[in-house]
């Protein structure tokens, strides 16, 4: 795989379960990646232990790697609680890693679970940083992040025009832009005003 962005210029990439396998360290040492996501968790009990293994290994390499969850309708505590109890093992908390994401793609999310998971995964947690990932359509149907994203949420919008930040969709807490997926890997860039530093616990 080859890096997306020119060096010095804030990347990344996302990891959909059983993705293939980054050389983390080439990618640290060339710049072409700097924060990465990765679904380790999914519902409210499993765990892809190859993605739990390689988000430790992004950490070890230098890359701002953070865990995602793909959310599934119902239980949303549980859901969280399950994303908590395998990022503590993996210091997915810890001060300067990815914030935790939740991929809010699958039917029948809606705004009452994200709130419910945000509040849950905080209180469990003890961050306040968190990301919500969803497609630019959902964005316009079917969630009202007014509701629920204060100044500590992120949003993450997926739309695929090649065009690094320019997300097809505005609000004032869009700070990621998922602009191109090659098979199981998305390639992301920030939203300005964002930075770095706004996406990290």
């Amino acid at each position: 795989m080859t890096g997306h962005g020119v060096r010095g210029e804030v990347t990344g990439i996302s990891l959909a379960p059983h993705a293939p396998l980054p050389d983390w360290r080439a990618l640290a040492a060339d710049r072409s990646v700097t924060f990465a996501s990765i679904s380790v968790t999914e519902n409210s009990n499993w765990v892809d232990r190859l993605a739990a293994a390689q988000l430790a290994d992004a950490v070890q390499a230098g890359v701002y790697a953070g865990i995602r969850h793909r959310g599934r309708p119902g239980a949303p505590q549980d859901q969280a609680r399950h994303v908590v109890q395998v990022g503590k093992s993996l210091g997915a908390f810890t001060p300067g890693t990815l914030a935790p994401t939740l991929d809010a793609r699958a039917e029948g999310l809606d705004d009452r679970f994200v709130r419910t998971w945000i509040r849950t995964l905080r209180q469990e947690a003890v961050i306040r940083r968190v990301l919500v990932y969803a497609e630019v359509e959902h964005w316009h149907r079917r969630f009202r992040p007014e509701k629920w994203a204060d100044d500590d949420v992120v949003l993450w919008s997926a739309w695929h025009n090649g065009v690094p930040g320019r997300a097809g969709w505005f609000h004032p807490r869009l700070g990621l832009h998922e602009h191109t997926a090659d098979g199981r890997i998305g390639h992301h860039a920030l939203v300005y005003p964002f930075t770095l530093t706004d996406v990290l616990v």
